[in-house]
């Protein structure tokens, strides 16, 4: 059994899926509850998309982090969904990073409304970006036993 292939490697590996996925599934199910025009304005509130844009990732956006959430605890298509989680996440947190450094008093949209950005959200974002990093490390590792 090689260093990859450890129990305790399967063990957080697991334990990451299962807490980056309740994480898009928790911000997903906080967006879909609440009209879609909600969230819209969050997303314009950071000024750096049209219109159409901004209406495009309103709509979608929720979508796609449902159905990332649920692959990510499925567990299947691990490399895809590990690196697509990264990939968002690091939008996220640049674009917050680039909206608080500029002074903007805004929400950051992430988990539904009244989520202001500031220290705390980017420490949060900050944590599961490292969550997703360290998953997708390890998803393109050799094969993991099961």
């Amino acid at each position: 059994m090689t260093f990859w292939q450890s129990k305790g490697l399967l063990a957080l590996r697991l334990a990451l899926r299962v807490f980056l996925g309740g994480a898009f599934l928790y911000a997903a199910w906080l967006k879909l509850r609440e009209p879609w025009m909600l969230f819209a304005m969050a997303v314009d509130a950071y000024q750096l998309l049209p219109q159409w844009a901004v209406i495009l990732v309103a709509r979608t956006l929720p979508w796609a982090e449902l159905l990332l959430g649920l692959l990510l605890i499925a567990g299947k298509w691990i490399r895809f969904t590990s690196a697509a989680a990264s990939a968002l996440l690091v939008g996220f947190l640049a674009t917050m990073a680039f909206t608080y450094l500029k002074g903007m008093q805004i929400d950051c949209g992430c988990f539904g409304s009244g989520d202001p950005i500031s220290p705390r959200t980017l420490a949060r974002d900050s944590g599961l970006l490292a969550a997703a990093l360290l998953l997708t490390m390890m998803s393109f590792r050799r094969r993991l036993a099961r």
